[in-house]
């Protein structure tokens, strides 16, 4: 680069955000009292957008050992969207737990998937429980066990946007404004630049202590905009570790009082969009010395089901991939090597390396990751 780079001014912000109710009067009171030996259980599961976050909390005896000591739940699906009114129990089965960074101690959070109840048929048999639509889980479960023997790991980036809970504008920047343009923020630190990171590091930490594979976080390119990575997982856990990061996020923007939006283009105009790359591996494209060919031969798949994989890649994304604010054009697929203009890009060391992994710039920041993973494998291992 011939020409000096030079940053655009950076303005600082007086906006202060506060909780609705006094959060000391619980910590201060309630949150350490003795639960004489029960566990809090958090079920947590995904409502009838495939996007929202329904929870209730059960009282269980103990501390289950695993996920398989847990009971199936119910709810009212009429009131999720996932049920009629004359037929509304959704069943409730728990497929991972993680420790409640909420509620310090022998509590839980539970990730569940969605299933109709078993029903007793005419003659008297019991159908098994039947997966409902919104269960996107069930099927990416399917994809990883067929290709179990070659280890899929996955990491995911989550790009997201802080916003004002009232103005629903980006936290911190002018009202009825804009900030500086793009330049100053990415990975940036002082006043004005990084906005939002108590939130951000909140996150960092509850997710630690949750046991979710949380690796990284960095402030992004437009103001108030951050993202988190989860991975490398292997298989199912990709999905589930990324859909419970994302509750803890709302929880906690819940206790901050702010929003957080998975928009892929919040803001339209010169701003970047927010995107949920996918760094994929497998056991082909971590080999020795052909691990760089089978990559390029998986590449290869991608682009003939270029158009099944944008259809699945996120509500609103055409907003985002318009072949500007490094990404691709969603009308065409391609590949390069360190370049983020592509659909797929190849990190700069695979090719020395001669193995290694790729990432799919493709999917939206509202990926729904199971939905991504599974397709992942499906087109590049199944197929």
């Amino acid at each position: 680069m011939s020409e000096k780079y030079e940053l655009p001014p950076i303005f600082g912000t007086s906006e202060t955000e506060r909780s609705l109710l006094d959060p000391s009067l619980f910590s201060d009171r309630f949150k350490d009292l003795d639960q004489g030996g029960k566990c809090l259980a958090e079920y947590v599961w995904i409502g009838g957008t495939g996007a929202d976050f329904r929870c209730k909390t059960r009282v269980l005896a103990k501390m289950p050992s695993s996920v398989d000591e847990l009971p199936t739940w119910n709810y009212d699906g009429s009131s999720t969207g996932q049920a009629p009114g004359d037929d509304s129990e959704v069943y409730l089965k728990p497929a991972a737990m993680y420790m409640d960074p909420f509620r310090p101690g022998p509590n839980i959070l539970v990730l569940c998937d969605c299933y109709e109840p078993p029903r007793v048929n005419e003659d008297g048999s019991v159908s098994p429980p039947v997966p409902i639509p919104t269960n996107t889980r069930y099927q990416c479960n399917e994809f990883m066990e067929q290709a179990k023997d070659q280890e899929p790991w996955f990491g995911i980036e989550q790009e997201y946007t802080v916003l004002n809970s009232k103005t629903k504008w980006p936290l911190g920047w002018p009202n009825c404004g804009f900030p500086g343009p793009q330049g100053p923020y990415y990975c940036a630190a002082g006043s004005g630049a990084a906005i939002g990171r108590d939130l951000v590091e909140s996150h960092l930490k509850a997710c630690v202590y949750a046991g979710i594979n949380i690796s990284g976080i960095n402030a992004e390119v437009m103001p108030s905009q951050w993202e988190y990575q989860v991975g490398p997982c292997t298989g199912i856990a990709a999905g589930d570790q990324m859909m419970m990061s994302r509750f803890i996020l709302l929880r906690l923007a819940e206790l901050y009082n702010v929003e957080v939006t998975l928009d892929p283009k919040p803001i339209p105009g010169d701003w970047n969009g927010a995107g949920g790359h996918v760094n994929f591996s497998n056991n082909d494209t971590r080999a020795p010395e052909v691990g760089w060919d089978n990559i390029q031969k998986q590449i290869e798949k991608l682009g003939k089901r270029h158009a099944v994989h944008i259809a699945a890649y996120g509500e609103g994304n055409e907003r985002r991939l318009t072949g500007k604010h490094e990404t691709s054009s969603m009308n065409d697929f391609s590949w390069g090597v360190a370049n983020r203009g592509c659909s797929i890009r190849v990190g700069r060391m695979v090719p020395v390396d001669k193995c290694g992994y790729y990432e799919d710039r493709r999917p939206a920041s509202n990926l729904d990751p199971y939905v991504v993973t599974g397709l992942l494998v499906e087109s590049a291992l199944l197929k």
